[in-house]
């Protein structure tokens, strides 16, 4: 497949799409990921648009309108003149006499429906009639590749991947596209002719994420808080109104996922079940169990084990960079017609804010620390700790590897070559104290730093057995 020269990274998710390309058998396909993540971008890419057949979805359009559009796009691929169907069933039989006259150029009769989620309006029946077209004819067509798509992470969850019914098992493969990794965003920029430091590449992730239309908001020829300003602060601007317009088209019912990372934007390490129903307000039951698995699904929580804890223990905390950085700054400070970020750059808050986002950012990039570390071989484990008696300490990154080493990462967010202090020795010295008091690990512990630009000599530096740099977490994965 010839791919588009706008096409940035997917690696993996090329890969399973070549494969699908190359496949002898029907493949049903779902794309799923969070809003503005460039699911469609990526298949239309990929395909250059050549379909036997390609229907989008209406935002909030009933039964009657979404018929409508399907008859639109069935008139626009097919040679015949089809009428509006009345139902979803005779809908998808009239997509099946349209497939059956067409020879795709491909060797593939490609099928993509976009936002299938907003197609499934209440009452429709949509469901029951995808389910009798894929089995009782499509998957009968070794040429057929039906794809579909949707932000909406749950419903395609629930309805598709977890399908109880006649699409139990049926999905052939799944593709789930992450945001991008910072090595990602460099390439995405650099192919948008945006020059920017490794350093303000950094800072942009650690605002926004790796999401790509986030980053194609940036315009040439402008800092990086300009941007930001003319992103999130100004009144009418780009991204204004995003936070609600990402959380309401990924979950139904989005007030209560709001109100959960609101609460865990607070606890930097997070919060277990127990504290985050208190801190909501909620009961412990299927509906708040299903809020906490789609915000994992999601990845913008994580459901982690401190070391040594059971699983009773386990903590949520909140990981996505951009709903942290609305809690923080959008949502406390708001619109206007003046510049804000820019005044922000230099101050002890922007400090204290960047040096917390850096520890998520080295979270989310812990496979480029191991690569780095020279351990993508060995297999690890990922912890944080939090723990003692007499005396409290907190670990964020523990990486623990099937070598007999315990990595305890430090994280430090510097403008040049990071100068440790005795004070700053002395703490991680404490730290690592009272983790070997409390835990008693069998495994050698290997401070290491994870920093900027790397650190410089002087007489306390010898505490790291490594440096980690920009440079190692610019890494592809």
């Amino acid at each position: 497949m010839e791919l588009s020269d706008t096409l940035v990274g997917r690696r993996q998710q090329i890969e399973t799409l070549d494969s699908i390309m190359e496949s002898r058998e029907a493949e049903f396909v779902v794309v799923y990921g969070r809003r503005r993540v460039g699911k469609t971008f990526l298949v239309n890419a990929y395909f250059n648009d050549d379909y036997a057949f390609k229907l989008t979805g209406l935002a909030q359009k009933g039964k009657s309108d979404q018929l409508a559009n399907f008859k639109i796009s069935l008139n626009r691929y097919g040679e015949d003149k089809y009428s509006k169907p009345r139902s979803w069933l005779e809908a998808f039989e009239q997509l099946r006499t349209l497939l059956e006259k067409k020879k795709a150029s491909t060797g593939k009769r490609v099928i993509f429906i976009d936002e299938l989620p907003w197609i499934d309006t209440r009452g429709s029946k949509l469901i029951t009639a995808l389910e009798h077209f894929w089995n009782d004819w499509a998957c009968t067509q070794p040429d057929i590749v039906l794809i579909v798509c949707g932000s909406a992470t749950s419903w395609i969850t629930k309805k598709i991947l977890k399908n109880r019914g006649g699409l139990h098992n049926r999905v052939t493969q799944k593709i789930y596209l992450n945001p991008f990794s910072l090595a990602e965003c460099k390439e995405y920029l650099e192919s948008r002719g945006i020059v920017m430091d490794d350093k303000s590449i950094t800072e942009c992730y650690m605002i926004m994420g790796g999401i790509p239309y986030y980053l194609k908001q940036i315009k040439k020829g402008k800092s990086l808080a300009q941007n930001v300003d003319e992103m999130f602060f100004l009144d009418k601007g780009s991204l204004d109104g995003e936070f609600d317009a990402l959380y309401s088209s990924l979950f139904t019912q989005s007030e209560g996922y709001i109100k959960v990372v609101e609460a865990l934007s607070s606890k930097k390490k997070g919060l277990t079940r127990g504290e985050l129903l208190e801190a909501v307000k909620a009961n412990s039951n299927g509906h708040f169990s299903t809020i906490m698995k789609n915000l994992v699904d999601c990845e913008f929580v994580r459901c982690y084990k401190g070391y040594g804890k059971t699983s009773k223990m386990s903590l949520y905390q909140l990981i996505d960079p951009f709903t942290l950085f609305y809690f923080k700054y959008i949502k406390k400070y708001g619109t206007s017609d003046k510049p804000f970020w820019q005044y922000q750059t230099d101050t002890r808050t922007h400090d204290t804010w960047a040096g917390l986002a850096f520890e998520q950012l080295c979270l989310n990039h812990h496979l480029q620390i191991e690569k780095g570390l020279g351990i993508s071989g060995i297999t690890t484990k990922v912890f944080s700790w939090t723990g003692g008696t007499d005396e409290k300490a907190q670990i964020d990154l523990l990486i623990k590897r099937k070598d007999g080493i315990l990595n305890v990462c430090e994280m430090k967010y510097y403008d040049g070559e990071y100068a440790m202090g005795k004070k700053e020795k002395d703490e991680i010295e404490r730290r690592v104290r009272i983790f070997k008091e409390v835990n008693n690990p069998k495994e050698a512990i290997h401070p290491v730093l994870v920093t900027t630009y790397g650190l410089r000599s002087n007489e306390y530096s010898n505490i790291f057995q490594r440096i980690i740099t920009l440079k190692d977490l610019f890494q592809q994965r």
